[in-house]
């Protein structure tokens, strides 16, 4: 065998899990609108589910996809870093997930989990990747250090070192470079992770699923019943805008979904329903929009310039 079947086949159940804990932890927070399922199939091999909730009391649009495809040539998107896998044979597997709030004062979520693997001439390789940030539009230093704090806790079973270096990285990836300017508050981002072994990079990899959903259930029911403007409501389309920018130009997912022939809508269901772009748009000064601007979408020390306690 290429890979070790059985491993690959947990492990997607286990997604599978999350994908429903996920799903039904949403669908209680909005109270009014059900995931709609589609179960589709892969023409060149595997399959997924996709859950959307659309249009709801508190998510304009929330996207949950699992996926587990397998084909005969890696894309470039996930063989960049191992050369010696460029065309090999691959199964990749994970869940994905973006929530666009109806209000301007919930803060966008992203997450994904997966894994990938691949048999190339020097042998099988697996490794994992994912990670969560978060996109508010309103600042909020609560919500940045609760993120945060919840972040840095899921990364304790690989050591000490892992949240601040995966802290970094996500900061850099999730930068939008012709902006000079990062997505959001940031979180954790890893890839390429098969150290010190399988079981533990799977249990590493599970938990940060499950710490996204422990980290944003929090923020959304800080936040759920609080007024907003329009002016706030105009800057959140201006900032989904540049939600957009980054998908489209630099997310590393959506370019090994469409260069792997994944399916198009699944693909795309991290993109909001509606947003907005102004030329030369500037912020009014001393306005809430110049704050997040100027002093949150920069990497910060969140949890050590607050001098917060990072353990519950």
């Amino acid at each position: 065998m290429i890979w070790q079947d059985d491993w690959a086949d947990a492990f997607a159940m286990e997604l599978r899990q999350l994908q429903a804990r996920i799903t039904a932890a949403l669908e209680a927070l909005d109270g009014a609108r059900r995931f709609l399922v589609d179960d589709w199939q892969r023409e060149a091999g595997g399959g997924g589910r996709t859950c959307v909730l659309s249009e709801g009391a508190l998510f304009e649009q929330a996207g949950v996809n699992f996926s587990d495809v397998h084909g005969g040539i890696l894309p470039t998107s996930a063989s960049a870093r191992h050369p010696d896998l460029g065309g090999a044979p691959f199964r990749a597997m994970g869940v994905s997930l973006v929530i666009h709030p109806r209000s301007p004062r919930i803060p966008t979520s992203h997450a994904n989990v997966r894994l990938i693997m691949a048999h190339g001439k020097a042998g099988s390789r697996w490794w994992f990747g994912g990670g969560f940030d978060l996109t508010p539009y309103v600042p909020c230093l609560e919500d940045a250090i609760s993120w945060h704090r919840k972040a840095k806790a899921a990364c304790e079973i690989l050591g000490p070192q892992a949240y601040d270096s995966y802290k970094a990285w996500c900061d850099e990836y999730f930068t939008i470079r012709h902006r000079g300017e990062t997505r959001g508050i940031g979180g954790i981002f890893f890839d390429d992770l098969d150290q010190p072994d399988f079981a533990t990079c799977k249990t590493f990899t599970l938990g940060v699923g499950q710490a996204y959903l422990d980290a944003y259930v929090p923020i959304v029911e800080r936040h759920r019943d609080e007024p907003h403007t329009e002016q706030e409501r105009l800057f959140q389309l201006y900032r989904r805008g540049r939600y957009v920018e980054f998908n489209l130009l630099y997310d590393r997912g959506t370019r090994f979904g469409l260069e792997s022939g994944g399916r198009t809508e699944s693909i795309l269901m991290s993109l909001p329903p509606l947003a907005r772009w102004g030329y030369q748009w500037q912020p009014e000064p001393g306005s809430p929009q110049e704050t997040l601007l100027r002093d949150f979408l920069r990497p910060r020390d969140w949890l050590g310039e607050a001098g917060a306690n990072t353990h519950e």
